[in-house]
């Protein structure tokens, strides 16, 4: 994985590089209508449906000066079934497992719950606004819903099946704020910077009931996957590249992430490389496909709280690395007032998934969204 991201950002570099030799080389011969657009031919070329990424990549695009615009985009994404390693694994072979927390007092040597779906609801509102031509402002609140269902089996003596259960949470879950830097942009290359950072507002030591391997609905503290936030302060840093070629748009775009300062456990730092392309089919919708490859470290820190026979509750089983495809479509229509509005959907499926030690398998995702200019 560690060369795909390498080739990723080759790709991003080298393309910033050609299109930035491109424009120098052209710069005399350009033609000074693509050059010096008006603000009003601006407005309008960027309200075409093919100008706006795919819903699923946030941050593409600087705002005209002294524009704001609010967006929202709510994403689905559905779990089922565990891997080991990246390779699929049974319910009893996940039952097999040794539990890290057996010294504790009435835990069993061997995990003895093993989640069956896992559900995550996102709903992400957030707001734009350029006080230059070279510099955007981005604020974004996200607010979660997670629900989980497991399977509970005895500690020892046969492992017989004691029943299933279902745990929940629901909470503002973080807040971003991120702003976006021109590097350059030409008619048909543009390339911004992106610096941010994330605040987790919501709790990271949710409590919910669970069915014991002893038969017993007790309140405990839900394993790091289920809590809404880790608290933590996070940074994030980027590059996003856009070019026109024909009738195409093609993007790149990667994000570094990390925590710079945790309560007592953060998601582990993090790598995002998104490459897109889109094609217009008429002047209310274009199409787009889009590849994205993820690299996590596992879980820093740990919470003493939480400590069950399931695997969710092992903080070095978090993190690894993930490709995704999404196909998408985007749309503009004047829905509300005289100004368009941008809609978009993508469908997203899992490629590949390496992920650290034993955890539950990414499956479909989908992502809706809405952008209001003002």
């Amino acid at each position: 994985m560690k060369i795909l991201m390498s080739f990723g950002l080759l790709i991003l570099v080298l393309t910033s590089s050609l299109s930035i030799h491109a424009s120098s080389m052209n710069m005399e011969s350009m033609d000074m209508e693509s050059m010096d657009m008006e603000p009003m031919e601006m407005a309008s070329m960027n309200m075409m449906p093919v100008h706006a990424a795919p819903v699923g990549i946030m941050g593409d695009h600087l705002g005209m000066k002294g524009k704001w615009m609010l967006s929202m985009r709510v994403t689905q994404m559905k779990m089922k079934g565990n891997l080991l390693k990246g390779d699929n694994i049974e319910d009893a072979d996940v039952l097999a497992q040794p539990n890290p927390y057996s010294a504790m007092p009435n835990m069993p040597m061997k995990l003895s719950v093993v989640p069956q779906e896992m559900t995550m609801n996102m709903l992400m509102i957030g707001g734009m606004y350029a006080p230059s031509d070279d510099l955007t402002f981005m604020s974004m609140v996200m607010l979660n819903h997670k629900e989980m269902q497991l399977d509970t089996y005895k500690g020892m003596m046969g492992r017989d099946f004691l029943g299933s259960f279902e745990t929940s949470t629901s909470d503002l879950s973080s807040i971003s704020f991120t702003a976006l830097h021109k590097l350059y942009q030409t008619s048909k290359h543009r390339a911004h910077l992106h610096l941010g950072v994330t605040k987790g507002l919501g709790k990271n030591t949710a409590i919910d009931d669970v069915l014991t391997p002893m038969n017993m609905r007790v309140p405990m503290t839900l394993p790091y996957a289920m809590q809404p936030s880790d608290g933590s302060t996070r940074l994030t840093a980027g590059i996003t590249n856009v070019s026109s070629i024909g009738n195409l748009q093609i993007g790149n775009q990667l994000l570094f992430n990390t925590a710079v300062s945790e309560k007592n456990w953060s998601l582990g730092d993090r790598w995002d490389f998104n490459s897109w392309i889109q094609r217009a089919y008429n002047e209310h919708f274009s199409y787009s496909a889009r590849v994205h490859f993820s690299s996590e470290k596992a879980i820093d820190g740990r919470d003493m709280t939480i400590m069950a026979p399931v695997q969710t509750a092992n903080p070095n089983n978090y993190g690894g690395q993930a490709m995704d495809f999404a196909v998408g479509i985007n749309g503009v229509a004047k829905l509300f007032g005289e100004e368009k509005d941008h809609i978009g959907l993508e469908m997203v499926f899992p490629i590949k998934q390496n992920k650290y030690g034993l955890q539950m398998k990414d499956g479909f995702a989908l992502v809706l969204g809405y952008k209001k200019r003002l």
